[in-house]
């Protein structure tokens, strides 16, 4: 859980695989996109850092967050990726359909892992207030975006020398 003492923008390149050799697949909400586009550049910028080619970062666009997994997996199919980032936000409201879609998108990403071999890296916040969000896609606790990115070439490695 990221802290005012955890900033989770800071990571180690020396401790993670060079990215250029892989394809990335990058499935951002559109609801909340004030918070999923600081998610989304976030990501990037790592992605970037660590050696990925631009022309080897695909992103989709969805409407919401429970959409996610149906873009997900099209992107599996159709795209030859060797990771997807999932990329949403849900703020709790008045009502349960924080939980439904929580559940949900938090199951199908799951479902996705099991079933596929290219690993869903989940990169939804659920928080309890719009700050809290602002907080973790670039404000004062970094971004979660860019821990899912080195998250997401971790993985890659994994896959191809799970393969080999």
């Amino acid at each position: 859980m990221a802290t005012a003492n955890k900033n989770l923008s800071n990571y180690d390149k020396n401790t993670i695989p060079n990215a250029k050799d892989f394809r990335f697949g990058i499935v951002v909400s559109e609801w909340n996109d004030h918070i999923t586009n600081g998610l989304y550049n976030g990501a990037e910028a790592a992605l970037l850092d660590c050696g990925a080619k631009p022309e080897n970062i695909i992103r989709w666009n969805v409407p919401g967050s429970f959409e996610l997994v149906y873009g997900a997996q099209r992107m599996i199919v159709t795209q030859e990726v060797d990771v997807v980032i999932t990329i949403g936000c849900v703020i709790k409201g008045e009502t349960m359909h924080f939980e439904f879609v929580c559940e949900g998108v938090t199951q199908g990403i799951k479902d996705l892992n099991v079933q596929t071999d290219v690993p869903v890296i989940f990169c939804l916040l659920t928080d309890n207030n719009e700050q809290q969000s602002i907080d973790r896609s670039g404000g004062v606790h970094g971004n979660k975006g860019t821990e899912a990115a080195i998250a997401a070439i971790k993985m890659a490695e994994l896959r191809k020398n799970s393969n080999s």
